[in-house]
């Protein structure tokens, strides 16, 4: 027995996201398809994280073990041939037996893109938020620098009507909604939704097609819809319908109803998961 690990990019669009669901197309679901298919086998492989439906992989990773004695370069090479084209292996490994693909995780980054000239190409539509309004950059990387630190991002998590029917863990697409009146209740504090996020900032990027800005987020985890719902609360920051000095508050209030909409899955890409070298050297034979 063997213990995998792939690293995969993925175009989230067709996809109801990365676990798999009865009847409907999964990363999650292709990729133990595929394995059946090469391999004979048909294990269940683990993701870092199960991103939701429309969100997009640049770097995921997963495991899974796997009996047939295959090098890894043609593992890779047979994956690819019969993975949809959405779907790329970019690299298997064999890894030490402890490594789980979630559970050994010490950081991932998660990437946002909003596109900013006023019109669209339509081959980027699917990959972008596009934001015509006026937009102060300024403010969006002070509040942006708020969320560095350890905090309690119960405000930042899906909740109610956001959760029906969908995955418990990260990012799904309910329409961008208004922020709420004040005079909501506050919830209790929980060990589960307080989280490091070691970096937060904006950049300002130059594509063929226009003008772009990214939101990168590194954090040791993330929680539903988190990284969507801080960047539609910072959008509304840079609208200037919230000011920058108000995120503190809004961490603080620790409900859903204080912070700002949920941004579009499309935009969202799973950027990067790291882990401890010695949770990834294969064991000698």
């Amino acid at each position: 027995m063997q213990t995998w690990k792939l690293t995969l990019a993925y175009d989230g669009t067709d996809f109801r996201g990365w676990q798999v669901q009865p009847g409907e197309a999964t990363i999650q679901g292709e990729l133990q398809a595929a394995l059946s298919r090469v391999t004979r086998e048909s294990p269940l492989p683990q993701g870092s994280g199960r991103t939701d439906a429309g969100v997009h992989a640049l770097a995921q990773v997963a495991s899974f073990v796997l009996q047939a004695p295959i090098p890894p370069e043609n593992l890779l090479r047979a994956l690819n041939r019969t993975l949809p084209p959405s779907i790329r292996v970019l690299e298997a490994r064999t890894v030490q037996s402890t490594f789980h693909a979630r559970h050994s995780a010490v950081a991932k980054t998660y990437e946002y893109r909003v596109f900013r000239a006023a019109l669209c190409p339509p081959f980027l539509s699917r990959y972008i938020h596009a934001c015509l309004w006026p937009m102060d950059v300024e403010a969006l990387q002070r509040s942006a620098r708020l969320f560095e630190g350890e905090h309690d991002f119960t405000s930042f998590a899906a909740t109610g009507p956001e959760l029906a029917g969908r995955d418990p863990d990260p990012e799904a697409e309910p329409a961008l909604r208004p922020l709420p009146r004040p005079g909501f209740q506050v919830a209790p504090p929980s060990p589960s939704t307080v989280k490091k996020i070691f970096s937060s900032f904006w950049e300002q990027r130059r594509a063929e097609a226009g003008p772009l800005l990214v939101y990168r987020v590194r954090g040791n985890g993330f929680l539903h819809h988190m990284v969507r719902n801080l960047v539609g609360t910072m959008l509304e920051v840079g609208r200037g319908r919230l000011q920058a000095e108000e995120i503190p508050g809004i961490l603080a209030a620790r409900t859903r109803a204080a912070a700002g909409p949920t941004a579009p899955a499309r935009g969202l890409f799973l950027h990067s998961v790291e882990y401890n070298g010695q949770d990834i050297i294969h064991e000698p034979e």
